[in-house]
């Protein structure tokens, strides 16, 4: 019998850094399970400013929205009642002026919270970014931030 190194090739291979299929995996889109599509549209569209992209379903249970070149935010309709969700489960959007926002957010009556939760407050990270949150229709928290890239 041979005796060898015990220590699996394809872990050789990752520690190594020579597998092949080694790619960095890049964010195509997230998905969220909606009561009401067209409310969860409106909000995406009216209120956080997303564009409408084309849906290759095209069966109404489906609306797709840009997060940028690349990325995208699924609307599917479905889900039976609203849930709710820990605000620590959230996406980030980043804008330029997160007063700007606010300003539209105020306007839409749509309320918003700091990192504690706090209503119609700011925070103010440590490195300066400053951030809000706010809740679709469905309960699902956006954070909103001005980090600058």
């Amino acid at each position: 019998m041979r005796k060898g190194l015990s220590i699996p090739l394809f872990t050789l291979l990752l520690h190594f850094g020579l597998c092949v299929n080694a790619q960095k995996p890049v964010f195509d889109h997230a998905a969220l399970y909606v009561t009401d599509i067209q409310k969860s549209v409106a909000f995406y569209t009216a209120v956080i400013g997303l564009d409408t992209i084309p849906d290759p379903f095209r069966d109404g249970k489906h609306a797709f929205l840009s997060l940028g070149p690349g990325r995208e935010l699924h609307l599917i309709a479905g889900a039976d009642s609203k849930k709710e969700h820990r605000m620590d489960n959230h996406f980030a959007l980043r804008i330029s002026s997160v007063e700007s926002f606010i300003a539209q957010l105020e306007k839409a009556g749509i309320p918003y919270v700091n990192a504690r939760g706090k209503q119609y407050t700011v925070t103010t990270r440590p490195d300066g970014v400053k951030q809000i949150y706010l809740q679709d229709p469905d309960g699902y928290w956006i954070e909103i931030n001005d980090v600058k890239r």
